[in-house]
């Protein structure tokens, strides 16, 4: 099957010297990409279904609910400090 597909210029560009530098074409360097990405995101649907929610809020419930370390603070682009929280799991 042939697909045409628009790719912007740098994922062209990053596809065409990997190509270059394996001595094949481009095509077959977009192709693998193509392919380990499904294979990944098969490979996660595997684990979400695996997934137990109520083992996952036992063992969050368990986590202290306390400010961090100033040394695990992000530093926000205005160089003061932040603390992300999660959001809520109810």
């Amino acid at each position: 099957m042939t697909v045409n597909i628009e790719l912007p210029n740098e994922v062209y560009a990053q596809a065409a010297a990997i190509a270059q530098s394996q001595q094949i074409d481009v095509a077959e360097v977009l192709l693998a990409a193509c392919t380990e990405h499904f294979a990944t995101w098969e490979r996660l649907q595997q684990r979400a279904k695996r997934a137990d929610r109520t083992k996952f809020l036992e063992v969050l419930a368990k986590v202290p609910d306390v400010e961090p370390d100033a040394t695990d603070r992000l530093t926000t682009q205005n160089g003061g400090s932040s603390c992300l929280r999660p959001p809520s799991l109810s």
